[in-house]
C-alpha cells in the first residue's frame, strides 16, 4: 500500500479490493482518522461525494457501505470516515452517558422534549468535533489523482448542514431527515444556499415529520427538493438511490463536464 502527503498529515491506504462492478474499495488512515474510499473505473478525474451516517454511527454500517458502493458504481469517488467521537473512535464520558440516557429514555417512554434535550447535549458537540476531521479528509482526497471535484455531500443532516454552511467546496447535498438536528444547525440552515435533496420517511417513529418539514422550509437554497415516502426509519425505498444519483448528475457531473 502507499501513502500521499498533504502538509504534515499523510494519507495511508491500508487495504484494497476490486469489487465485481469494477469499483475499487480502499481503507485508509489519515492521522487518527480511519476511512473508506470507493472509486469507479475511470480514465478521467471524477467528482467526490462525502458520505456520513447519522449521529456518529460507524463507517462500516452496512446500509452506508451499500450506498457508497452503489454511488461509486455510478461514476463518483465516495468517501466516508469515522470522525472524532464517531464509530469506534474514543468517546468522552459525557458522550457515553448521553447515549446511555437516550437508550433509557426511549425504553421508558419519556417525553419527546426531554429526549431532545439529551440529543442536543450529544449531537451538537459531536458535529463540531467531527467537522475538522471531515475538512482534513476533503483536503487530502482532493489531492489524490483521479479525484477532480466538484464535491457533494450525502447523509447525516446535522453534520451536512454545518459543512454546507462553512465549506465552499461542497456544491450540492442530499440529506436523510432521520436524525436529530441541533438548534444551532437549525438556525444555520438559512445560510445553506446550495442545491439540496432531502429524503424523509413519513412514519419515522423517532423523528417528528413536522420538525423535518420546518427545517426544509428554513434552508436558504433556491433549488431544494423534498422526497417523502411512507414507512419507518430504515424504510427508504430502493428507487431513491436512483433519484439521488440523478440529482448528483445535474450538479456534480454537469459541472465537471462528465457525462
Amino acid at each position: 500500500m502507499h501513502s500521499t502527503s498533504l502538509h504534515s498529515t499523510p494519507l495511508h491506504f491500508t487495504s484494497e479490493q476490486r469489487l465485481d462492478d469494477g469499483v475499487l474499495e480502499r481503507e485508509f488512515t489519515l492521522g487518527e482518522i480511519p476511512g473508506t474510499l470507493w472509486t469507479p473505473e475511470s480514465t478521467a478525474p471524477v467528482p467526490l461525494i462525502l458520505m456520513a451516517h447519522n449521529n456518529g454511527l460507524p463507517k462500516a454500517q452496512p446500509r452506508l457501505v451499500a450506498r457508497g458502493r452503489y454511488t461509486a458504481a455510478n461514476g463518483y469517488a465516495v468517501a466516508t470516515v469515522d470522525a472524532a467521537g464517531c464509530g469506534d473512535r474514543p468517546r468522552s464520558a459525557a458522550e457515553e452517558q448521553a447515549r446511555a440516557d437516550i437508550r433509557r429514555a426511549f425504553q421508558t417512554g419519556e417525553p419527546v422534549e426531554h429526549i431532545d434535550d439529551i440529543f442536543e447535549s450529544l449531537v451538537g458537540p459531536l458535529v463540531h468535533k467531527a467537522v475538522p476531521d471531515w475538512r482534513t479528509t476533503l483536503d487530502a482526497l482532493l489531492a489524490l489523482p483521479g479525484i477532480g471535484g466538484p464535491v457533494g455531500y450525502s447523509g447525516w443532516m446535522a453534520l451536512g448542514v454545518h459543512l454546507a454552511a462553512i465549506e465552499p467546496r461542497i456544491v450540492a447535498a442530499s440529506f436523510y431527515a432521520g436524525g436529530f438536528v441541533p438548534r444551532a444547525q437549525r438556525e444555520e440552515a438559512r445560510q445553506v444556499t446550495i442545491p439540496l435533496l432531502m429524503l424523509l420517511q413519513w412514519d419515522d417513529e423517532g423523528n417528528p415529520r413536522q420538525r423535518a418539514l420546518d427545517l426544509f422550509d428554513a434552508f436558504g437554497s433556491k433549488e431544494k427538493t423534498l422526497h417523502a415516502n411512507m414507512g419507518g426509519h430504515t424504510g427508504t425505498p430502493w428507487f431513491e438511490g436512483e433519484d439521488v444519483n440523478r440529482f448528483y448528475g445535474r450538479h456534480l457531473k454537469a459541472v465537471s463536464g462528465k457525462p
